[in-house]
């Protein structure tokens, strides 16, 4: 039996000198140390030996399956490395006299107006919040005034989660939660409510020049007692003539959002055709903007505000058609492309 050991050591090492490549090497491991490999098999004849005797052999075909195994995992870090070394040996040298490329990167279009958008808002005294972008049915709908099976789920078809949380498909799912958060200072100290949260949000859309499945949007809103929808107009003007350095020709018309009462289409002139009518107005001359109204008595109560004592208002300001009018993008999915050729032309050295 001791014998059947040795040349078994001195068989396995020969078969190692000669394996090329991995395939090689799990085919000795399988031949040797499988369920029905040969070092295993001398274990099956141990029932004809002595006690003492088997022990003693036991103890022997531990040691050759031992180092059969080390002999094998130390072929297996010998392959690897030379393998190694081979690719490194085969990649392209690099030339350190190559000047290197050290042209200054630039912000994303969007991340260019969101934060002077920050800005401008900041000044008017307004906090920047932050939320999550997977978000709860509850957020996102039944908190805004939109009930499960209401019509207007059906405009904002979204990607819902296995766990039944779903991709937010507007930044109000944030309003409730801000209104619980700020409600609390304006009733017991009279400071009004006023927040922006800008975020990214997802439906399940047809994309054109003016339309994508993932785009940013930027929510804000202002509760306090006798808050009209003048005050929502002078914030709206005063944004955007800073955001474009001169005045913007703007219109309201009459819109259904179930969150607000009553509800409004801000629209701006289309920039980029100068209102004569393109492809990303839809040939209309006017760019939707900014769906806007008046907060719903109900939204007011379920964030725990007293719509008897407070109103509000709230808007969903288009980041990214902000963005195409301010840098004359025509087509909207040129944002999402990834480009950096398309991308690098916008700078600010104020961000």
């Amino acid at each position: 039996m001791d014998n059947r050991i040795d040349l078994f050591k001195e068989e396995i090492k020969q078969k190692l000198e000669q394996a090329a490549d991995l395939v090689d090497l799990d085919k000795i491991r399988v031949a040797y140390l499988g369920k029905k490999g040969s070092i295993t098999s001398l274990l099956k004849g141990m029932k004809e030996l002595s006690n003492e005797e088997r022990k003693t052999f036991g103890a022997e075909v531990n040691k050759l399956k031992a180092s059969a195994a080390e002999m094998i995992d130390a072929k297996i870090t010998e392959l690897k490395e030379k393998e190694i070394e081979s690719e490194i040996a085969s990649m392209p040298k690099f030339d350190v006299t190559t000047p290197v490329d050290l042209s200054r990167g630039s912000y994303h279009p969007i991340t260019l107006v969101q934060r002077q958008c920050e800005s401008i808002f900041r000044s008017m005294g307004f906090t920047v919040e932050d939320y999550p972008e997977v978000v709860t049915d509850y957020e996102c709908f039944e908190s805004v005034n939109i009930p499960k099976h209401h019509p207007a789920r059906d405009m904002q078809d979204t990607y819902y989660l296995e766990n039944g949380q779903l991709l937010k498909s507007q930044t109000s799912a944030a309003q409730n939660a801000i209104l619980k958060k700020y409600g609390k200072n304006l009733i017991e100290n009279g400071v009004p409510i006023k927040a922006i949260f800008p975020g990214r949000c997802f439906r399940n859309e047809a994309t054109d020049a003016s339309h994508e499945n993932t785009f940013f949007q930027m929510e804000g809103m202002m509760v306090d007692k006798d808050i009209s929808i003048s005050n929502l107009i002078f914030f709206m003007k005063t944004m955007l003539s800073e955001v474009f350095q001169r005045d913007v020709k703007v219109r309201l018309r009459p819109g259904f959002f179930p969150f607000v009462e009553p509800g409004f289409e801000l629209d701006i002139s289309c920039l980029i055709c100068g209102g004569e009518g393109c492809a990303s107005c839809k040939h209309s001359g006017w760019l939707e903007l900014c769906p806007c109204g008046m907060i719903h008595p109900n939204v007011l109560r379920e964030g725990g505000i007293d719509p008897d004592k407070y109103t509000g208002f709230a808007f969903g300001l288009g980041l990214t058609r902000l963005a195409m009018m301010k840098y004359k993008i025509k087509d909207i999915r040129d944002l999402n492309s990834g480009s950096l050729k398309a991308l690098a032309q916008f700078t600010d050295d104020n961000c």
